[in-house]
């Protein structure tokens, strides 16, 4: 790339307003009498469009006699309470449009026709009541978009109830055929646009602690070798180095490569040069570099806070959502008032809140120095650090949602997703659903948590959480199986696990049980190990609550067991992870991203960190701590995904307090790039970018740029965990059979042009010794189904989505994440070279179950 001053400049004082870097601003121009409408005569099916439906109305859709036939079975009680659309249309500022097409009704009715903001007030660009009878009709005219273009309006067709018509209605079948949309005349269309600017140096745009590995990402190299690290105050260069490990990175669509500077360990601010590219943006290395950040990621969390008075002069408000919550399916109404809100609406689950709060105590207890009682919330000052405050205001909540049974309702929320409004504009009835196991174990996990960290600061308290442990783990006792009850009619987030399997969160509630009592009955309760950060995946708490315990009895051969299989976990964990941070130029250890990506992200830097402290490995330390990097700005998008910090972070989130505010709340991190394209946004901004791409900072952007409070804990966490560079854990002494190896460890330099790594391993022999928990040094990718350099239930669920839907999910199948050959051939894992069979998915399920030891 050419310099070009006055471009960057714009770039870093608007901030990137509309959209993340290398997200396109505008779509290309559409040619005029082309139709907008990819599937519009259904003889393929119903590919392009889809339903929504609230308040309810129920229907469904599919096609018949080569027309989409949508059967509606309820109206519902509003009008959209049933709708068919068609995303995406892009409408062109004084574009003139002609739309046509046929519909018809098996009952004479009222439908509403429009193309209309997809979001925002969902106003209509243009519309059309329409009263339809058996007989098709024909829908034929033009129409001048007025309004500022919009690349991702939507074809809607309201189907619900119509009052003023003819109301409630039987089951009926709408019928709709030959649809059109085309820009018959563009001649004032202004189509100028660019993409925003996509700097040509990435980097962590808040900065590095002194002593940590300090690596910048190149692209738009010609025939530059050598780069310089200058000091932003006194513009002169303090580190000249090479550019290295050039590398085709097919996810960014680029060419990079990356510059070592970690040899700067100076104080103070810089920026990186690179003879043709622009500058770098600034940044800053510091010991406390991160020490305002890791206050706003947790105050973030006041200002979700329900049910109380909330100061701050942008985003404060009176007491929300405080009315009574009726128990779905009873008339007994309940105080749960509290809590955080969980995201960018106002709903309140305990499976994600349980794991909020274990990342904030877990934070804590890693690096307490880190956290003062001086941040701002009305606790400040009591004497309790901030972050235990907040933490214990999500307890409190949590304990209103414990039945009285022991176990724990699922959520708690309104029926629908609120408006675009304040916390306090959401008024409808509130429901409590029915109790899960998932719940109930997640919650008894964070009770027994709760109970050890909050013995100093108030022991009264520290008790109710131990009850109420108690009482949820005896429901978990009487109750065996996976409990979950999602009623239809609710349409927000279910946190429902996607297996159905809740062993993981019955693992993590064990052995935090067995951390809070020492009892070893919690030990032999929990069963094969587990792993996972997730909401939906937890076990990796329950390691870390056996692999953090201070005050085990290092005596007993159950807690050795123990001990061994959680660190034989993450450090299995951690070796795939750093394999594939390594092959990354931007450092990043996920090949795949999902919805949510950043908390991915992040839990792996956990792990990474973990497995650092356990092994005093520094290559699993530079790794979580390049986790950071990517999250703070060394990405392909070249964004700090934290609200509020960096030269460009997200401006616009999903997010309804700040959409109503009219600016971002300070101190988020928001889901990041998501391959999928889940939203319209997403659809209309990123179809043409590559996956590490996929990213928009549009407000619309639900599947990209939302905000929870399980994506922000994490990140805290893992400011924690990489600020301690030797682990604070003690080692635990065993003795047993051990095979003796000896290895040296990966080094690199700024002047060398790849990375060697030698090893020697002395004579093996069987000996009884002491030994230290270390690192599982062996890589096995048999079980790889879907190629993601790790073995785990999502190659198992991709085998029998293969073998159930071959046409969507196998080799030549549709879906975006369909079986690739090299993928079938790591799944045949039993009776290989018989092809893939669902005794596939058995073995690699018995591996990780850790009933067999290797994948045959």
């Amino acid at each position: 790339m050419k310099k070009n001053s006055i471009k960057r400049c714009a770039a870093v004082l608007a901030a990137c307003t509309l959209m993340a870097a290398s997200a396109p601003a505008v779509s290309a121009p559409v040619m005029a009498a082309k139709n907008l409408i990819s599937n519009s005569t259904f003889e393929s099916g119903v590919s392009g469009w889809g339903t929504y439906k609230e308040s309810g109305g129920k229907c469904s859709l599919g096609t018949k006699d080569g027309q989409l036939a949508l059967t509606v079975s309820n109206v519902g009680e509003v009008n959209y309470a049933v709708q068919v659309f068609y995303d995406i249309v892009p409408l062109y500022k004084n574009g003139v449009y002609r739309l046509k097409y046929d519909i018809s009704s098996s009952v004479d009715r009222y439908v509403e026709g429009m193309i209309q903001m997809n979001g925002g007030d969902y106003r209509s660009y243009t519309w059309k009541g329409l009263q339809l009878t058996s007989k098709p009709q024909t829908i034929d005219y033009e129409f001048t978009m007025e309004d500022e273009t919009d690349i991702m309006a939507k074809l809607v067709f309201n189907c619900g109830i119509q009052k003023k018509h003819e109301g409630e209605l039987p089951e009926h079948t709408i019928y709709i055929d030959n649809v059109s949309l085309e820009l018959v005349d563009d001649s004032q269309v202004d189509y100028a646009s660019s993409r925003p600017y996509a700097p040509s140096i990435n980097l962590n745009q808040v900065g590095y602690r002194p002593d940590s590995r300090k690596v910048a990402v190149f692209r738009d190299v010609t025939n530059q070798t050598e780069f310089k690290v200058v000091n932003a105050d006194t513009k002169q260069a303090v580190f000249t180095g090479k550019l290295e490990n050039k590398t085709a990175n097919s996810s960014a669509d680029e060419t990079n490569w990356t510059g070592d500077f970690s040899s700067v360990k100076e104080a103070g601010k810089y920026y990186i040069t690179c003879e043709g590219l622009d500058n770098s943006y600034t940044f800053e290395i510091g010991d406390k570099v991160y020490s305002n950040l890791i206050d706003d990621s947790v105050r973030m969390l006041y200002l979700q806070r329900c049910g109380v008075k909330v100061e701050d002069k942008d985003f404060g408000h009176e007491p929300c959502h405080t009315s009574m919550a009726t128990v779905y399916g009873t008339s007994n109404k309940i105080d749960v008032s509290g809590g955080w809100h969980d995201a960018g609406d106002y709903g309140r689950y305990v499976v994600p809140a349980a794991k909020a709060v274990a990342d904030l105590i877990y934070a804590y207890d890693t690096a307490p120095e880190l956290y003062g009682d001086n941040i701002g919330i009305p606790e400040s000052g009591n004497g309790t650090p901030d972050i235990l405050d907040e933490a214990r205001f999500e307890l409190e909540w949590m304990m209103k949602m414990q039945a009285p049974d022991g176990g724990a309702y699922h959520k708690v929320s309104c029926k629908t997703f609120p408006g675009y409004v304040a916390p306090t504009k959401e008024t409808g009835e509130l429901f409590v659903t029915p109790v899960s196991s998932t719940a109930t174990a997640d919650f008894c996990a964070s009770m027994a948590l709760a109970a050890e960290f909050y013995e100093k600061f108030d022991k009264d308290f520290a008790k109710k959480c131990m009850d109420a442990a108690e009482k949820s783990w005896a429901w978990l006792e009487k109750n065996k199986g996976y409990v979950l009850v999602n009623p239809e009619d609710i349409v927000t987030g279910d946190y429902a696990d996607f297996t159905k399997d809740d062993s993981d969160e019955r693992y993590w509630a064990a052995a935090q049980m067995y951390r809070a009592t020492g009892n070893e009955k919690y030990l032999s309760a929990m069963g094969t190990v587990k792993t996972g950060l997730d909401w939906a995946v937890v076990g990796d708490y329950g390691n870390i609550a056996i692999l953090t315990m201070k005050n085990a009895d290092k005596s007993s051969s159950a807690y050795q067991s123990a001990y061994q299989k959680a660190a034989d976990a993450v450090t299995s964990q951690a070796k795939s992870l750093l394999s594939t941070s390594k092959s990354s130029p931007y450092g990043v250890a996920i090949t795949k991203y999902d919805w949510g990506s950043n908390m991915t992200i992040a839990n792996k830097g956990i792990i990474l960190a973990l497995a650092s402290q356990l092994s005093d490995e520094k290559s699993y330390t530079d790794a979580a701590n390049a986790q950071l990097d990517y999250l703070l700005g060394t990405n392909p998008v070249a964004t700090c995904f934290f609200t509020g910090y960096g030269t460009v972070s997200p401006e616009h989130p999903h997010h309804r307090p700040s959409m109503a505010a009219g600016k971002a709340m300070k101190g988020m991190l928001v889901g990041g790039v998501d391959q999928s394209l889940e939203d319209s946004a997403a659809k209309a901004y990123c179809q043409d970018q590559p996956s590490a791409k996929r990213y928009v900072d549009n407000s619309e952007s639900y599947s990209t740029n939302e905000i929870t409070i399980y994506w922000n804990s994490p990140l805290t966490y893992l400011l924690s965990l990489t600020d301690k560079t030797e682990s604070t854990q003690p080692d635990v002494t065993t003795t047993t059979t051990t095979t003796t190896t000896s290895t040296t460890t990966t080094t690199s330099t700024t002047t060398t042009t790849s990375t060697t790594t030698t090893s020697s391993t002395s004579t093996t022999s069987e000996t009884t010794t002491t030994s230290t928990v270390k690192p599982d040094t062996k890589v096995n990718l048999e079980g790889d189904a879907n190629c993601d350099g790790a073995v785990d239930m999502s190659d198992v669920v991709l085998i029998m989505q293969a073998l159930a839907n071959p046409n969507k999910f196998d080799i030549n199948g549709s879906d975006e994440h369909h079986l690739t050959e090299q993928g079938a051939v790591n799944a045949d894992v039993s009776e290989r070279g018989n092809g893939m069979t669902t005794a596939d998915a058995l073995e690699i399920q018995r591996y990780l179950l850790h009933i067999i030891s290797k994948l045959s």
